[in-house]
């Protein structure tokens, strides 16, 4: 039976991999059919699509009753984002940081971080956070704190020009380049399946990590914060990896800012909103490492306006660190 259910976690992040796949290929696809602005799908569809394994696995976690593996895979994610992948595109490829990401983008996300570091303690005399709630009123401040996210991103878009203009909108531009409809049901069809994919892996993924939770006496949370968050970031990992190969490590920080405050902001929101998430086995040493690290990558981007190698290693070394406590808390 734990063969199965670990072969069970495979098919399931395969099937989330893929149906996040298919479904950000449908909708961007449907998107540049009806001429929508590249940047728009960039910063809308094709986020959230990369964002959609987390999603679905934290709400259909949190609906099931195993709220600690909703907001474990969250900030597990978040800890794997910012050590692991930025540190392995780091010793792959020093990574060059704008100056505008360094003073704006990652102080948003450490916003983020402390946001809902301040939601989790209804009881600050507690270390251990347990029996606190993020309620859906925690869930609506998170979801207002994205809609903020949105309109400074596509602020900072428009300031730099790569937004269309108004003219462009609707004038000559969109007489030269007519919708195209050729393909709306082959698209509509890949968004269906990208989401039935995205439903089915995520409740195979949750019912099978659970079993093994219940089966070796794990805690959800470590479950979470590990198995999960490791198999819903295993997209941005390729992806930042094989961009740092390429020589577009640069690539890497925006996707780990973006995934964080969408991890975040909108996952937790939403499915506080929907269901709200007791905490039982989530600590404020997860806490705060998710706030360190991010902070951690913020004091090496700031210095010299990039991460070297040896601070790639040493993000290595500190994700390293913590996955050995975890275990060592087994």
């Amino acid at each position: 039976m734990t063969l199965i259910n670990i072969g069970l976690i495979i098919v399931g992040i395969i099937l989330i991999i893929w149906g996040a796949d298919r479904l950000t290929e449908g909708a961007s696809s449907l998107a540049r059919g009806m001429r929508v602005p590249e940047i728009v799908i960039g910063l809308t569809i094709v986020a959230a699509g990369t964002s959609a394994p987390e999603l679905f696995v934290s709400l259909v976690s949190a609906l099931k009753g195993t709220s600690d593996l909703a907001v474990g895979n969250v900030l597990g994610s978040n800890i794997f984002n910012t050590l692991l992948i930025v540190g392995c595109s780091a010793a792959v490829a020093p990574i060059a940081v704008a100056s505008n990401t360094v003073k704006k983008d990652i102080p948003f996300a450490i916003g983020a971080s402390l946001l809902l570091f301040m939601l989790c303690f209804d009881d600050m005399d507690s270390p251990h956070l347990w029996g606190n709630e993020i309620s859906r009123s925690d869930g609506i401040i998170l979801l207002i704190g994205f809609i903020a996210f949105l309109i400074y991103t596509f602020q900072m878009a428009g300031k730099a020009g790569l937004l269309p203009s108004r003219e462009e909108e609707l004038g000559i531009e969109r007489e030269k380049e007519p919708r195209d409809y050729s393909h709306l049901w082959q698209n509509l069809a890949w968004i269906t399946i990208g989401l039935a994919c995205l439903i089915g892996g995520s409740n195979l993924f949750v019912d099978s990590a659970t079993y093994l939770a219940h089966r070796f006496g794990i805690r959800q949370s470590v479950v979470g914060l590990t198995i999960v968050a490791g198999g819903t970031s295993l997209p941005e990992l390729a992806t930042s990896v094989v961009a740092a190969y390429k020589g577009r490590a640069a690539l890497a920080i925006g996707n780990v800012i973006g995934s964080n405050v969408y991890n975040i902001l909108l996952i937790l929101g939403v499915t506080a909103v929907i269901h709200p998430m007791r905490i039982i086995g989530i600590t404020i040493v997860d806490l705060m490492m998710m706030l360190c690290s991010i902070g951690l990558m913020w004091i090496f981007a700031i210095t010299k306006y990039y991460v070297s190698r040896r601070e790639g290693w040493l993000l290595i070394l500190a994700f390293l660190g913590y996955m050995g406590w975890l275990l060592y808390l087994l």
